[in-house]
């Protein structure tokens, strides 16, 4: 069954998180090893999950996904899959999982679907019922000599997001993303 667990630093399984985060995203789209270190073990708004399942009576590790809780929303920043278990249906029963362990509005960044993988990659999300908001948002540099990026944001949860974008984007780029700087 799959699991989604709680971590820190200190637990098994972290080095798997760190592996895994440093080789699914680019250093330009991901926080560096001691910043997502410090968050994991003392942002109370920020979660790093281990994703487990029980195959055959053992435990693999299936990935990771990191999320950020901000009272009326939440915030999935990363989700990777081991190459291991990669096209296996993870992908679903992981989003299944986070709607479950995260109620209400959930918001992610993705990639405008320029080209066949973004292009899968929002028909993913959407196929697990979060919608694509068509207002622009730029996402900022996770490092003071990094570049910003022009990104999607999709939601699960609420109809529309036109009453709380600015809001929510502020609240991103307050939270999220100064702790980069």
């Amino acid at each position: 069954m799959l699991k989604l667990t709680k971590i820190t630093t200190k637990d098994e399984g972290y080095s798997f998180v760190e592996n895994l985060l440093n080789a699914s995203f680019p250093k330009e789209e991901r926080r560096d090893d001691e910043m997502q270190r410090s968050n994991t073990d003392h942002n109370p708004l920020f979660t790093t999950h281990l994703i487990t399942d029980e195959v055959n009576g053992e435990t693999i590790q299936v990935g990771v996904v990191t999320t950020w809780t901000f009272g009326d929303f939440h915030y999935v920043e990363h989700l990777a899959t081991s190459p291991l278990v990669r096209n296996q249906g993870y992908g679903s029963k992981i989003m299944s999982a986070v709607k479950e362990i995260l109620p209400g509005v959930i918001v992610l960044e993705v990639e405008e679907p320029e080209d066949e993988l973004t292009t899968r990659r929002v028909g993913f999300y959407s196929r697990n019922g979060f919608k694509l908001c068509d207002r622009n948002y730029i996402q900022p540099a996770y490092r003071p000599d990094g570049v910003c990026v022009p990104l999607k944001i999709m939601y699960y949860g609420v109809d529309t997001l036109d009453d709380d974008f600015e809001r929510i984007v502020k609240t991103l780029y307050k939270e999220v993303y100064s702790t980069c700087l």
